[in-house]
């Protein structure tokens, strides 16, 4: 059975509880094991996701579409210039 991964709406709303709960007063260790995640998990999850609200979460997902792809746009032609350079030395 694969490990289900949560989705990054859910981190966030799961990281908004556990500030919740330690605003309340409760020790650190304790929402996180509300949580059901590890101490290394949360802590990967406030670097990356810490902060960021919904619309942010949106935004950096439209970025990182858009970043793969202008990298496979300059990954082609990159290829088509190596393509053109070896046709144009004669050595085909």
């Amino acid at each position: 059975m694969a490990i289900k991964r949560p989705k990054p709406e859910e981190i966030v709303a799961k990281l908004r509880q556990v500030e919740v709960l330690m605003g309340q007063g409760m020790p650190r260790i304790d929402p996180i094991r509300q949580i059901s995640v590890t101490e290394q998990t949360y802590y990967r999850w406030k670097k990356k996701y810490g902060g960021m609200g919904t619309e942010q979460l949106k935004e950096l997902k439209r970025l990182q579409k858009e970043n793969e792809l202008l990298r496979r746009a300059v990954s082609d032609l990159t290829l088509d210039k190596l393509i053109l350079r070896e046709a144009a030395s004669g050595n085909f």
